[in-house]
C-alpha cells in the first residue's frame, strides 16, 4: 500500500492528485497545517465573541449579505447553506473526479486561511480512506462563487446528508457514513461556507483532463510517425536544425519524437532517392506536424502551470489571516473563488485538442484517398467489392467537426446570478465538463489514424517502419488484425482507443510517468 500523502495546502502535486483519484491513495493532515488551521479558527471564535459582523460567518450569503444572523442561529446558517445549495442536476461525477475534488478541497482548507477546524479536513480524509464518495451532480455551477452546487453535494455527505456511493452501492449519505464508521461533521460558524466556496470542481476535472491530454499528445506523435511511413513521406521537415531555429519547446519535442520513431525505417530508405520519388514536399498535415502538435503541447504546458498554482491556492471567501497572539487577525472578503483562470485554461485545452484532431483527420484522409496516398484506394486490395477504410475517414471527419463546436469558448460567457450581486461569472465548470467528451472524440480519431497507418504499412510489406514506431504498430496489431476483406471496424476502433486510454501507444515513446 502507498504511504499516505501529508497535505499542507502548499505542496500538493498533480501526480499526488492522480494517486488519490485513480489509485486510492490516502491522505492525512500535516502537523504544521493543523497549527495554521487552529490559529485561523481562533480568529473566527474571537470575532464571534466580539459581536463584529463578517460575511458568511454571521450574515446571509450573496445578495443576502446584509442580513445579520443572530448568535443562536449561526450553526444552523451553515447547515442551511449546504442544504439550499445542493441543487445540482445531471449525471454524477465519476469516482475519480469526486475523489480529486475531495482531496483538493481538503488541501485548500489545510492552508489555514478558511477558519475551519482540523476535523473538517480529517473527515474528508476519512471519507477518502474508507471509500465514501458523495454523489455529485455534474451540472449547476457557473464557476463563481466557485463551484457552489457541486461542493454543496460533497459537503452534504460530510454532514451526514445527501447521497453517497459506498462499496459500489448508492445509498443515503448518513448510512454510508454510519457503515464506514465516520462521525458526520457538526458544522460550526463559517465551516459550511468553507466547504462550498472554491474552484475544486472545475479544478478536479481539469487536472484529470490534463493527464489524458498529455497521453493523447504523445499518442498523436506516434500516430503521425506511422502515418508518415504509410504515406512514404519525408522526415526532413523534422530535422533538428530546422526546428531549432524556431525553438518553441513543444515543437522541438514533437520533432524529436518523430525523428526517433522514424529512425531505421526501411520504408523511408526505399524512396529516399529523387529518382524514386519526385515529390519535393509533403502536405501540411504531415510536414507541419511538429508545429501543430507542438503548439498543443505548449498550451498544455501553460495549463499545467495554471493548475499547479491553483492546486495550492486559498479559494475561499472570506479569508482569515491570523497574526500575533491567539485569536488576533483579520477577516478579508475578496474574490479568490472566481474560476476565470481555470475557465480560460479549459478553453485553451479545448482548442489544443481540436487542433490535434483536425490535423489527424487530414492525415487519415491522405491515407485513404487514392488521389494522395500512392496506396490502393481506401487501403483495400479489392476496392469496389470492398469499401475498406472509406467510412473510417467519414467517422473521423464527423468527430473532428463535432470537436470544433465543443471547442467554442465558455470563459467569455457570463450570466448574472444572486440578484445581480454575483454579476460576472466564469462558466469554468461547464468549460471543464466539455473536455471529457472532447478527449473521447480525440481518442477515437487517433485510433482511426493508427488503424489506417498500420494498414498502409502492411500494404508496403515486407518493408518495415521505424524501430520505435514498430513497437506501436505491434500493439495496434495485437488489438486489430490486418483488414483483407470488409468487416465491421467499430470493435477495432474501440479496442485501439482503449490502448490509447491506457497509455499503451504512448509507451512507444518510453513515457510511462502518466500511467
Amino acid at each position: 500500500m502507498m504511504n499516505r500523502i501529508e497535505i499542507t495546502g502548499n505542496g500538493l502535486t498533480l501526480g499526488q492528485v492522480y494517486d488519490v483519484a485513480l489509485r486510492g491513495r490516502e491522505i492525512q493532515l500535516a502537523p504544521e497545517a493543523r497549527r495554521r488551521m487552529e490559529a485561523s479558527r481562533a480568529v473566527i471564535e474571537k470575532l464571534l465573541e466580539s459581536g463584529a459582523t463578517a460575511y458568511g460567518i454571521n450574515t446571509g450569503f450573496g445578495k443576502l449579505a446584509a442580513v445579520r444572523i443572530p448568535q443562536d442561529q449561526i450553526k444552523q446558517l451553515q447547515v442551511n447553506l449546504v442544504r439550499s445549495h445542493s441543487c445540482g442536476v445531471g449525471a454524477p461525477l465519476s469516482e475519480a473526479e469526486t475523489r480529486a475534488m475531495m482531496l483538493l478541497r481538503a488541501n485548500t482548507l489545510a492552508k489555514g486561511f478558511s477558519g475551519a477546524r482540523p476535523v473538517v479536513v480529517e473527515t474528508l480524509a476519512a471519507m477518502l480512506a474508507r471509500g465514501v464518495h458523495p454523489v455529485i451532480p455534474a451540472q449547476g455551477s457557473v464557476g463563481a462563487s466557485g463551484d457552489l452546487a457541486p461542493l454543496a453535494h460533497l459537503a452534504q455527505v460530510a454532514i451526514g446528508e445527501g447521497e453517497a456511493i459506498y462499496r459500489s452501492q448508492r445509498m443515503a449519505g448518513a448510512e454510508a457514513m454510519r457503515l464506514a464508521k465516520i462521525a458526520p461533521l457538526q458544522l460550526e460558524a463559517k465551516e459550511g461556507l468553507a466547504l462550498l466556496n472554491g474552484t475544486q470542481g472545475m479544478l478536479a476535472l481539469l487536472a484529470l483532463a490534463l493527464r489524458d491530454a498529455d497521453i493523447l499528445a504523445d499518442t498523436a506523435d506516434v500516430a503521425a510517425a506511422l502515418s508518415l511511413d504509410a504515406l512514404r513521406g519525408s522526415p526532413s521537415a523534422f530535422d533538428e536544425r530546422l526546428n531549432r531555429v524556431r525553438p518553441f519547446p513543444g515543437q522541438m519535442r514533437s520533432a524529436e519524437n518523430l525523428r526517433r520513431l522514424n529512425a531505421g525505417s526501411e520504408i523511408r530508405e526505399s524512396h529516399r532517392a529523387p529518382e524514386k520519388d519526385q515529390r519535393v514536399q509533403d502536405a501540411y498535415s504531415v510536414r507541419c506536424t511538429p508545429q501543430v502538435h507542438g503548439a498543443a503541447r505548449d498550451a498544455l504546458t501553460q495549463i499545467r502551470g495554471t493548475l499547479e498554482i491553483e492546486l495550492n491556492s486559498a479559494t475561499d471567501n472570506p479569508l482569515v489571516f491570523a497574526s500575533g497572539a491567539v485569536g488576533e487577525g483579520e477577516v478579508l472578503s475578496g474574490g479568490n473563488f472566481h474560476g476565470q483562470p481555470l475557465a480560460m485554461a479549459a478553453d485553451q485545452m479545448a482548442v489544443a485538442l481540436c487542433a490535434i484532431a483536425g490535423i489527424s483527420e487530414r492525415r487519415i484522409d491522405h491515407m485513404t484517398n487514392p488521389l494522395t496516398s500512392l496506396l490502393p484506394a481506401f487501403l483495400t486490395a479489392s476496392a469496389g467489392l470492398n469499401s475498406g477504410f472509406m467510412i473510417l475517414q467519414v467517422t473521423a471527419a464527423s468527430l473532428a467537426s463535432e470537436m470544433k463546436a465543443q471547442a467554442a469558448p465558455h470563459s467569455v460567457d457570463s450570466i448574472p446570478t444572486s440578484g445581480n450581486q454575483e454579476d460576472y461569472v466564469s462558466m469554468g465548470m461547464s468549460a471543464a465538463r466539455r473536455l471529457g467528451p472532447m478527449l473521447d472524440n480525440l481518442r477515437y480519431v487517433l485510433a482511426i489514424e493508427l488503424l489506417c497507418a498500420c494498414q498502409g504499412i502492411d500494404l508496403l510489406a515486407p518493408l518495415r517502419t521505424g524501430r520505435e514506431a514498430h513497437k506501436a504498430y505491434e500493439r495496434v496489431r495485437g488489438a486489430s488484425a490486418r483488414v483483407d476483406a470488409d468487416r465491421s471496424l467499430a470493435p477495432d476502433i474501440a479496442d485501439v482507443a482503449k490502448l490509447i486510454r491506457d497509455g499503451d501507444i504512448q509507451m512507444a515513446l518510453g513515457n510511462s510517468d502518466l500511467r
